[in-house]
């Protein structure tokens, strides 16, 4: 199904001079090919946007020398005249660089213009003393691993909800390994989550991650930046824009409080342009929640259009799409669903409050539940996983308590907005066979129409990489929607 397309006009107060009305024309006759299921002829394409054959042919011909089109092999109809001679997007050219700061490692992700994932790289948090972190006197950075990885779960989409799927490349998600029975159901009434006991004396807030030093981290992520441009540029890539993914709220390229890093006020997209050094390079900041969201809703097939995608690292995020638009709130800073309250009378969480989501279902909750765990391992949704499927009655209890709060939070959203799909994404999508069951149990009985119209709750496609994935998609965009400076700067 081809999806609809934003038509761009000029505002109705003005005069259009010529210059403007042709940049206009591009713009539509571009969106039109990016919004195509199949590639779409040229004929095709003067019907679309109404436009002149001869005013179609020149378009073309522009895109084409600008390297953002290419023809397909001709298709005869078994009709008389000329084949059918299909237009689609190009997979040299302009490409869109992401990066993500995970709770147990940074991320880049650079897509091309179709939306299908070229490069992906991971790289483990190292510690570093005399930063004040967790233990005392400690900090994490990256130690980049210097490998060139193909994605875990690879995929690609594209940014804009009214731009078509073209490029969706996704493997399927990793099936779950089995259900398991939760604790005994809390009582419907209570606004309490299920077998929940006090964290007092906790060394840190509940839902705390690890510490990491802004620059020192901003400083590693440049390096896989770099590597990473110079990687696309072997492949006849051209980065044309970064977008940052970071757990929180965000004003502009500042980082206003990210308490699972640590930052308050960081002037992350400042700080990473410098250090990156490339001066036409736009480097953008957002939430990782939404970006997550972005990711998947053009990762999932047509019929995945109002969801909110839940990702749990350290921090909980939630982005929602309704209709197949995502919804960011008036400023952005939408999505905070780990400081939703779950419990008046709970403890205190990191970012002020008290009975947040975050202090019951935050992988820094669960671990601190398992007395021979490192309090922050490398990997921690890995090692969480490996607990309970090695039978940790600890892990599995905490677990069942964040199944609970999760399945309270996601209610109350549920009964605002009206979703009939539960992405569990980030960290969660690994844990996703134990919280499964505790979620839909709370959705069962809190929401008001799941007796008529169930709500299904499964893995997200991308997992872990969904935030990455989707910053990149964020950054090509600008070209997706306007590829007039393009042309300019190939002219």
């Amino acid at each position: 199904m081809t999806r609809p397309v934003h038509r761009v006009a000029p505002a109705t107060d003005t005069p259009v001079r010529q210059d403007s009305l042709r940049a206009h024309n591009l713009i539509l006759t571009f969106r039109q090919i990016v919004g195509a299921p199949v590639p779409i002829s040229r004929i095709e394409l003067a019907a679309a946007t109404g436009l002149t054959r001869p005013t179609i042919s020149r378009i073309v011909d522009e895109l084409l020398t600008a390297g953002l089109v290419v023809e397909a092999e001709p298709a005869r109809s078994g009709n008389s005249g000329r084949p059918r001679v299909g237009l689609s997007l190009a997979r040299t050219g302009p490409a869109g660089l992401g990066l993500d700061i995970r709770a147990d490692s940074l991320s880049v992700c650079v897509v091309d213009l179709t939306g299908t994932v070229r490069h992906l790289d991971f790289a483990p948090h190292r510690v570093l003393p005399g930063h004040g972190a967790e233990s005392g006197d400690h900090a994490a950075v990256a130690e980049p691993t210097g490998r060139h990885a193909a994605p875990s779960h690879s995929g690609a989409a594209v940014a804009d909800p009214n731009l078509g799927r073209q490029g969706v490349a996704g493997d399927e998600p990793s099936p779950g390994r089995r259900a398991v029975a939760g604790d005994e159901q809390p009582s419907p009434g209570r606004w309490t989550v299920a077998g929940d006991e006090p964290v007092a004396g906790l060394g840190r807030a509940p839902g705390r991650g690890r510490d990491l030093d802004p620059e020192d981290t901003l400083r590693s992520l440049a390096a896989m930046a770099e590597k990473a441009i110079r990687a696309a540029m072997a492949e006849n890539l051209t980065v044309v824009g970064a977008t940052l993914a970071v757990p929180g709220p965000v004003d502009g390229g500042m980082v206003r409080f990210a308490p699972t890093l640590g930052w308050r006020d960081v002037d992350a997209g400042g700080i990473l342009a410098t250090l990156i050094g490339t001066d036409d390079l736009p480097v953008g900041v957002d939430n990782d929640a939404g970006l997550a969201a972005l990711g998947e809703l053009y990762a999932g097939g047509p019929e995945l259009r109002d969801f909110v995608c839940v990702s749990g690292e350290f921090d909980i995020g939630a982005g929602l799409v309704l209709g197949g638009v995502p919804l960011r709130g008036s400023r952005g800073w939408g999505g905070e669903l780990g400081h939703v309250m779950v419990d008046s009378a709970g403890p205190a969480c990191a970012c002020g409050a008290s009975g947040c989501l975050q202090c019951y279902a935050g992988l820094q909750r669960i671990i601190d539940a398992a007395p021979d765990l490192p309090s922050s391992p490398q990997q921690p949704a890995v090692a969480i996983d490996t607990l309970v499927s090695n039978g940790s009655p600890e892990i599995l209890a905490a677990l069942n308590r964040a199944a609970s709060a999760l399945g309270i939070a996601v209610s109350a959203l549920v009964n605002l907005v009206n979703v009939d799909t539960v992405l569990l994404g980030g960290s969660y999508s690994l844990l996703t066979s134990w919280l499964t069951d505790g979620i839909d149990r709370e959705l069962r009985s809190r929401v008001l129409t799941t007796r008529w119209s169930p709500i299904e709750v499964r893995p997200s496609l991308l997992g872990p990489d969904a935030a990455v994935i989707g910053a990149a998609l964020q950054a090509i965009d600008q070209v997706r929607r306007d590829p007039n400076p393009w042309l300019a700067r190939r002219g």
